[in-house]
This record gives structure tokens, C-alpha cells and sequence, in this order.
């Protein structure tokens, strides 16, 4: 097995919109539909205006997680772990590299949307310190949305 390493990535590499296919079929398997209709433009995860990071192996990019400014907050995007390389804790690791580039941008919180059929990504966000708040995203309103915040 490689050392995985956590990197600052360009959202728009092949490799990364690889594995943005996979998020993508991932939650479409739990919500059906497209997965995720959320306008995202490529320069949301540009700095200054956010940041796209990628965990690799060293052979392929087994999880990726990004933010992007929503106000004075940075919204937390596209978080997700391969299946081959869950259960390792890399996606607490992705969640504190997003943190720490976001509080090296100025941002006061963390914020994040998501929805009551990721089990995992709720129990990863709440032993992390997020506590729910008042839904605010595109998915504002829907049933199962749960939004989240940590300050930083």
C-alpha cells in the first residue's frame, strides 16, 4: 500500500474530474436523479475564491474535498472518500486540510449541506465539532437536507 498524500489539486486536471464522475454516481445512487444539481463554476475552488484538494496514493486519487466563499463562511464541496479507501480516516484528514486553507483565507466558518442518507458523513462532521444550523445551500428547504457549521 502508498502513503496516500493530501494535495492542493486544479478542479478542472483530468484526474480530478475523474473522480468527480464517481461523487457524482455515489450520490445518485442515494438520491437519485443526477446526484447533485448544485451550480458549481470552475473558478468556485480557485484561490482566491476557495481551494479543490486531492488525496493520492500514488497510483489514483482516492478522495477529494473543496470549498468555496459563501459570504465571510467557506462552503464545504465535493467531500468524499473512494470506497477502496474508506475506514482509514481519510476523510478526517481531507476535512482538517479544508479547514486549515480556509482559515488562511480569512474564513470564519466551515459550512456545509448534505443529506440524511450519508450516515457517515454526518457522524464524520458532528465528532469533528459541526453543529447544525439553519439550512442556507440549494438544497435549501428539501426533505433530508441537513446543514452544518464549525467556526474556525
Amino acid at each position: 500500500m502508498h502513503e496516500i498524500k493530501i494535495r492542493q489539486a486544479d478542479y478542472t486536471e483530468p484526474s480530478v474530474r475523474a473522480l468527480l464522475v464517481d461523487v457524482i454516481a455515489e450520490l445518485s445512487e442515494r438520491y437519485g436523479g443526477s446526484g447533485d444539481d448544485t451550480p458549481i463554476a470552475d473558478e468556485d475552488f480557485a484561490p482566491p475564491n476557495g481551494a479543490f484538494y486531492v488525496a493520492d496514493d500514488g497510483e489514483r486519487l482516492v478522495a477529494c474535498a473543496a470549498w468555496r466563499r459563501h459570504g465571510d463562511d467557506a462552503e464545504l464541496k465535493r467531500m468524499f472518500t473512494a470506497r477502496s479507501a474508506r475506514g482509514r480516516g481519510l476523510g478526517r484528514r481531507m476535512l482538517a486540510a479544508i479547514e486549515a486553507s480556509a482559515r488562511v483565507a480569512g474564513c470564519r466558518r466551515v459550512i456545509l449541506e448534505t443529506g440524511d442518507r450519508q450516515p457517515e458523513a454526518i457522524a464524520l462532521y458532528e465528532s469533528a465539532g459541526y453543529e447544525r444550523i439553519e439550512d442556507f445551500g440549494y438544497y435549501r428547504g428539501q426533505d433530508g437536507v441537513l446543514s452544518y457549521a464549525k467556526k474556525l
